[in-house]
């Protein structure tokens, strides 16, 4: 499994990886992003700002890198920066199917993305992921997964992705929502020929949003890896929209409060690599603080207390904008 060589890293940087939804399309819903991006967001300039990211990461140790083909660009930035760098043989790359990217590059299309989780969809990405990231791509994951997602009861796609397992992808789910335990824990029953099929496993987990945890527990029991996303909840556990609570331990550390959010999840005993969403060089120097950060039970007893219920979570973020 390529996630071995990650489990067995010893850097302070290799359990944090990057991911890049927020830099391969113009458009994304985290707090901040006018000031991030600016206002030219044309195809060169998001590929340049990318294949900066890449090299900052790759430089401070970051060794797993997550796209999508949902997310604009993203695998054509990446296969792009990969292939100018045939030497960067301890990469692991991970992507995603199940959503099509449909905003052509705009800010204010009225649907970004469109969901779907059938067996044609997946031949469909699975060629387009392989005709970009060719034997680069190391693990394919179905997107947001849902307990009502047919993905989970499709017979017919679970022997597809066994096969391809069997050729050595390895086969991964994210979830998304205000039930993502469920979704976790149905897919954990998925088999194929009596084993397992998925074995990897990407979740929401911050300190405003923890329901997931114990099942990502379980998951990590089960010999998955555990990879979490929106460790800075699109933007609300950053800078200025950061609880007080944040902000002044983030003080006290004399870091970023970003240092001190993605450090919560670095603590988790399940987590197997923590996702940087950063969109400049100087957020990606910052989250990679994280690995330093030293939280005493007092602290993190405060940031417990900062979690919301998944429901009110999930909605404010359903309410988050593009732009």
């Amino acid at each position: 499994m390529p996630f071995a060589r990650l489990a067995t890293a010893t850097t302070p940087t290799c359990h944090i990886g990057l991911g890049l939804a927020a830099v391969g399309r113009p458009g994304y819903i985290n707090l901040g992003r006018d000031r991030d991006l600016g206002e030219d967001r044309s195809v060169e300039t998001l590929r340049t700002r990318t294949h900066e990211l890449l090299d900052a990461a790759y430089a401070q140790g970051v060794r797993y890198f997550d796209v999508a083909r949902s997310y604009g660009r993203s695998e054509e930035f990446l296969a792009e920066w990969l292939k100018a760098r045939p030497a960067f043989g301890d990469i692991v790359v991970g992507s995603k199917w199940g959503y099509t990217y449909t905003a052509d590059w705009s800010t204010d299309a009225e649907k970004h993305e469109v969901k779907n989780h059938t067996l044609a969809t997946y031949e469909r990405q699975r060629a387009e992921s392989e005709t970009l990231l060719g034997d680069r791509l190391d693990l394919y994951q179905i997107h947001s997964v849902t307990p009502d997602s047919p993905a989970l009861t499709d017979k017919e796609l679970h022997t597809r992705l066994g096969e391809a397992a069997e050729r050595g992808l390895t086969v991964g789910f994210s979830t998304s929502g205000p039930a993502q335990a469920e979704a976790i824990r149905a897919a954990l029953a998925v088999t194929v020929d009596g084993q397992p099929l998925f074995r990897t496993v990407q979740s929401t987990y911050n300190v405003l949003e923890t329901s997931a945890a114990p099942a990502l527990a379980e998951a990590h029991d089960a010999g998955l890896t555990v990879i979490v996303k929106e460790g800075m909840a699109n933007g609300r556990l950053a800078g200025p929209h950061a609880p007080q609570a944040v902000r002044e331990i983030a003080e006290q550390a004399g870091l970023g409060c970003d240092a001190v959010a993605l450090a919560v999840i670095l603590r988790q005993p399940w987590a197997g690599v923590v996702l940087s969403g950063a969109a400049t060089t100087n957020q990606l120097a910052s989250n990679l603080h994280a690995a330093v950060v030293d939280l005493d039970d007092d602290q993190l007893t405060r940031l417990a207390a900062l979690a919301e219920e998944p429901q009110a979570y999930w909605e404010r973020r359903a309410q988050l904008p593009w732009h």
